[in-house]
């Protein structure tokens, strides 16, 4: 991972400004984040501590985060040890991914107390905990370890704190060219990134390649390019930067990543490169983590739905045949006088044919003739009214596809702050159980308006996009006004975007409909069409389901999604 004892190093030595400042606040959005609110002389910052499996990382955040209602036990734990308290030291173990915050704090008894807060940084183990210095005793984690989870260490309320396991690796910052030279002999048919790795403690490969391309491959300069970067790091020169590759991969260091080939964007501050780098990568997994629920309903109602269309079509298909009984019903009238009661069959002379042949008929025997005639008329009565009804569950069963799969359309694209929206919406309509109620109750609809997602093109257009269907609603039906411009993706789900001007640029047209082909389904397509017309030509149909409408007028762009050009627009959350 990117993230590295060298980053952790730029990071700890930014972090020197908040010795001596005060946590504020201390709340826990989620069950992996802990947020410090710190304020010191002349500023305020909020820090992120994540012990995420995936994710793991500290940085000041600048991004709203949800302050749960009802808080986690370990939050009210920090609050307890921590809230209030001056922060006396911020350090870095060695070069390893691990941070210590000392917080003096003053407990019931308003006596002075000294607190830990260690931040483990280590993948799907990494850890938060809080710990008393003087004694080594564990008060709680944020993720407990049990013995059944590590035989080496166990991270328990009441236990000792044992650090994580040593790897026998050497501290980069204190490496000579010798310690260098003899890590790449031991690994000897190793390639000589890996040999850095396995030799020193919070090495990442992404360095470990750095050095090897200053190097220019050849394995006898190494120890020197080994030697510069390192001695970067050891005088906290950094020049942080996120390499955006062609391939959609995304770097990040503290050290410049002259082997990268792409996109460079510097960073102010090691902080704010992480905040960057990792605010929209957090905000999707926090979506998925609070919408699988969600994703898995709409899912197993859109099979089902597939499946019952599928039902549907065969049952349409035997119905065809309705006309064939019908036929038979009228030449059995016609033929009433050659047929008898107890007859098993009958030929009949077909006369709907020109060389009119004979036809043979099934009879029941237990009816008379003119009962086995209005037998078939029965049958034919009974797939005509089955075809008609047939065909309108096919239409309604097609709409309830489309649904379904805009919804999920919204929830690849929403935010945290969405989430609610759409949950409100599938409790309306019934898909998910009010709270506090049962299921299919329908929710009411909130009075106040939705925050709507408003980019500015480049000639000064505002442009507004819906990003579910709730939102959809509110743009297509109340934000419009009659002569601005309306666009959708052609038959696919997607944002409702809105022109917010009668008179607008060729430019600003290309723009909205690169919003509309980013938000939506065709997002990782090439030339998505997207149809735009006047909004007084788009309408929605009494009765249909939120985000359904028809229009007409409409003419079609093919736009390529450029999400470098959708950042450049630079949206901004309003309330419409």
């Amino acid at each position: 991972m990117s993230l590295d004892g060298i980053v952790v190093r730029a990071l700890v030595h930014e972090l020197g400004e908040i010795v001596g400042a005060r946590i504020a606040k201390i709340y826990q959005p989620t069950e992996n984040e802990v947020v410090l609110h710190i304020r010191g002389q002349g500023f305020g910052r909020k820090l992120l501590l994540s012990a995420h499996p995936s994710m793991p990382r500290l940085h000041y955040t600048e991004q709203p985060w949800a302050n749960p209602q009802e808080p986690p036990m370990f939050c009210m734990l920090l609050r307890k040890h921590c809230e209030g308290g001056i922060i006396e030291a911020v350090r870095q173990l060695g070069a390893e991914r691990i941070v210590e915050i000392d917080v003096r704090h003053r407990d019931e008894l308003g006596d002075l107390s000294l607190k830990r807060l260690v931040l483990e940084i280590m993948g799907r183990h990494s850890n938060l905990v809080l710990l008393d210095p003087a004694t080594g005793i564990v008060h709680d984690s944020i993720r407990h370890v049990t013995p059944a989870i590590s035989s080496y260490r166990v991270v328990l309320p009441g236990v000792r704190y044992v650090a994580p396991p040593a790897q026998d690796k050497r501290n980069p910052l204190e490496a000579t060219a010798a310690d260098v030279e003899r890590a790449l002999s031991e690994s000897a048919g190793s390639p000589p990134a890996g040999a850095l790795v396995e030799a020193f403690t919070g090495f990442s490969p992404l360095l470990a390649k750095e050095i090897v391309f200053r190097a220019g491959g050849r394995e006898a300069d190494i120890p020197a390019a080994f030697a510069a970067l390192m001695a970067d790091a050891a005088a906290h020169r950094y020049a942080p930067s996120i390499v955006e590759e062609p391939s959609g991969r995304t770097l990040f260091h503290a050290l410049p990543l002259t082997h990268a080939q792409g996109e460079v964007r510097g960073c102010d501050s090691m902080h704010a490169c992480l905040e960057t780098y990792y605010i929209d990568k957090a905000a999707r997994d926090l979506v998925r983590q609070r919408t699988v629920d969600l994703t898995r309903l709409l899912q197993n109602e859109t099979a089902k739905n597939v499946k019952k269309l599928e039902k549907l079509r065969q049952t349409l298909e035997e119905a065809a045949g309705a006309d064939k009984y019908r036929r038979i019903g009228e030449l059995l009238t016609a033929h009433l006088y050659a047929m008898s009661k107890g007859d098993k069959q009958v030929e009949v002379t077909d006369y709907y044919e020109e060389d009119q042949p004979t036809v043979r008929v099934q009879l029941d025997p237990l009816l008379t003739p003119n009962e086995n005639a209005q037998r078939y008329f029965r049958k034919y009565t009974k797939m005509k009214n089955s075809r008609d009804v047939v065909t309108e569950q096919i239409e309604e069963t097609g709409r309830e596809i489309a649904y379904l799969e805009s919804v999920l359309q919204g929830l690849d694209t929403a935010t945290p702050a969405d989430i609610e929206e759409i949950r409100a919406e599938l409790t309306e309509q019934g898909y998910i159980r009010a709270r506090g109620g049962r299921k299919g109750d329908r929710g009411k609809k909130k009075n106040d308006r939705p925050a709507i997602l408003c980019y500015t093109s480049s000639e000064g257009v505002p442009i507004y996009v819906g990003k579910n269907n709730t939102q959809n609603d509110y743009v297509t039906n109340r934000l419009g006004q009659p002569n601005d411009t309306w666009l959708h993706t052609k038959d696919m789900p997607g944002s409702h975007v809105l022109i917010r001007a009668a008179d607008y640029g060729e430019q600003t047209l290309k723009e909205a409909a690169m919003l509309a082909a980013y938000y939506s389904k065709g997002k990782e397509s090439s030339l998505v069409p997207v149809d735009y017309t006047k909004i007084r030509l788009v309408r929605k149909p009494s009765g249909a389901k939120p985000g359904f409408v028809i229009y007409e007028g409409q003419k079609t762009l093919f736009i390529t999604p450029d999400e470098s050009l959708v950042r450049e627009l630079a949206g901004v959350v309003k309330k419409a």
